[in-house]
Parts: C-alpha cells; structure tokens; sequence
C-alpha cells in the first residue's frame, strides 16, 4: 500500500525487475550481514546512486532497541532482553525504486545503539551516537505506556538542542498489541501534532517452521520485512521536503510559539497499518 505523498515505490520489490536487485542482498532466503565497510556486489551492469544515513535509536530500557535493530538488519531477534552495554552499530542495505524519476536508489541505514545506562554513566556516548546522525528514531513500546507518553519529553528535548535531526519514531512488539493500552486515536493525534512518521514493528522471529519456507522463496524474508523498510526509507528520502518533529496545535503553533511551516500532511495511523510495519 502507497500513501498519497509516497516518493517510492512500495511494490516494487514485488516485481521481476525489484527482485534481480534484492537477490543481491539475500543467500538462501536470509539476508545477508554486512560490517561496516561492506557492501552489496551487483551483477546488473547500472549506475546506482548510494544514499547513506546514520540513525541513532534512542528510547527506555527494554523497549526493543537491540530486537528492532536485528530485525531491520537481517539478524536473529534476540527473544531475551539484555542491557547493551556501549555503543552497537549495524548496518543494513535496502535498494528502492522511486516514483517520479524512475532512479533506483541504494540506501545504506548504519544504525548506533546505545545502552540507557551506559549513556548515563559515560559522557562520550551519547554525543558520538548524535555526531553527524541524520535521523534519530524514537522507540516506543505497545506493552509500555509510560515509554508512549515519555516520547514528547525525549522529543522537545531534542528540539531544544537545536539540531536538525529527522525524527521518526517506531512501535515496537506490535505483536503483542492486542494487550496495548495506547489506542490508535492516541497515534493519529500524536502524529498529527508532531508530524512524524509512526513505523511499528513486531519484534520476533518467524517460526521454526517458516524455515522450510525461507530455503524454498528466496524472497521470504525480503516480503517480511519489505513494508517496514520502506516505510524507513521513504521517512528518510522525504528530509528536506517534509519538515518533522515539530510539536504543533490544531490552527497554529504551540502557546509562546510560532505556527510550524506549512507541510504535507503525513498518512494516517490506518494507513500506515499496512504500509510500514512487519
């Protein structure tokens, strides 16, 4: 599903063409890790423009920053939590197709995750995961309330710095939603005053026995986690273009404020549903 204001083209990883690209990210149905000086080899002879972006995570402890990374990057969901310990950097390559141009793009997401308690123990880390970032991804979690209503501190916080990061913010454990006490109206209303994107993420492994069915589809895990992606990249394509996190109300800006620059507005809760989460 492509919202109104969408830059790329969200099936396109469906198609013939889409899948002679993700093939290269892909060995026997998993996606391949990379460090951070390795890339993806193509064998289609095309000139590829590479856009790369470092993303900081940030949120409370045991929200599932370490899950999240893991699933955006291709490895095993870790299904203990478990304090990271310093900063942890991954890296992971996602191709896209985009609308208008036609121009297929090779985004590079490095993400920097850092243990909560190790930002406040240690000075240096927390300035080094926001040095030359070009988007802070805000998490929440679906079973955690205090972590949703924490987000508009953590955000005006940032704000007051003065940096210009991008800022998305993500649900985690969306498989556990049916026991969430943050109603879909509390997104569509937190989204509407911040206008960011909200990605929402079910932080688990696929089952055993989808094992069977990622050595039979090579592409099994590419259609996983294809919507969540997307919706990554897209949120990152659009900087510049769309102005986000930025807290406004309904008719102008916030009291002592001025009212934030006129934007697109961004897609509905619903419509992100089945755009932009695994």
């Amino acid at each position: 599903m492509e919202y109104h204001s969408s830059h790329i083209q969200y099936e396109w990883y469906k198609t013939t063409e889409g899948r002679q690209y993700y093939s290269a990210i892909v060995r026997q149905g998993k996606r391949k890790i990379y460090g951070l000086l390795e890339r993806p080899v193509f064998s289609l002879q095309v000139a590829m423009e590479t856009a790369s972006y470092k993303l900081f995570i940030t949120g409370k402890a045991g929200v599932g920053k370490s899950s999240t990374v893991a699933k955006l990057t291709g490895q095993s969901v870790p299904t203990t939590h478990n304090e990271t310990p310093g900063i942890v950097t991954s890296v992971a390559y996602w191709p896209a197709k985009l609308k208008e141009s036609g121009k297929i793009v090779l985004f590079k997401l490095q993400f920097w995750d850092a243990g909560e308690n190790a930002i406040k123990k240690f000075d240096h880390i927390l300035p080094a995961c926001q040095d030359g970032a070009s988007a802070v991804l805000f998490l929440f979690s679906f079973t955690d309330r205090p972590s949703f209503e924490d987000l508009r501190n953590q955000m005006t916080k940032l704000s007051e710095t003065g940096a210009s990061f991008t800022k998305i913010v993500i649900g985690t454990k969306y498989d556990q939603y049916s026991h969430s006490e943050i109603t879909s109206a509390e997104l569509q209303d937190f989204q509407d005053q911040w206008q960011v994107p909200i990605l929402k993420v079910k932080n688990i492994n696929k089952p055993q026995e989808n094992d069977l069915l990622y050595s039979v589809d090579n592409f099994a895990e590419i259609n996983d986690v294809a919507p969540l992606l997307n919706g990554l990249v897209e949120s990152l394509w659009t900087k510049g273009k769309v102005p986000s996190g930025t807290w406004r109300e309904s008719g102008g800006g916030p009291t002592g404020r001025p009212p934030g620059p006129s934007r697109t507005p961004a897609p509905s809760v619903d419509d992100l549903d089945d755009a932009t989460y695994v």
